[in-house]
């Protein structure tokens, strides 16, 4: 959903939240809830919002499709369970990591 969201040319989504909604819209809009609980996402005005600095970081760590599969790899790892938070945590880490032993600067 993140991708998508960036994607959008004026950087706004829309909830699909109303009267009649289809069930697939009723689940990407639980999905949207999720993202805002995890402050991925934050509402901007009645049924809009917009993507945050933290959907932005999380995006650009999972992007790299390594680090991803590390990310993966180190859940898998230990039971195969993690929350959205473990994972963002994760992902940005190894990034940090990446950066790190390519530039020699600890981004700590």
């Amino acid at each position: 959903m993140l991708i998508e969201f960036e994607e959008q040319e004026d950087f706004l989504i829309l909830d699909k939240n109303v009267m009649g909604a289809s069930k697939e819209d009723r689940r990407w809009q639980y999905h949207l809830n999720l993202l805002e609980d995890q402050r991925l996402v934050t509402p901007v005005g009645r049924g809009t919002y917009r993507m945050t600095a933290s959907g932005h970081d999380f995006l650009e760590a999972i992007r790299d499709d390594g680090l991803w599969q590390k990310t993966k790899d180190a859940v898998s790892e230990t039971g195969g369970n993690a929350t959205l938070e473990i994972l963002k945590t994760l992902a940005v880490g190894l990034l940090k990591k990446k950066i790190s032993q390519h530039t020699g600067i600890d981004l700590g």
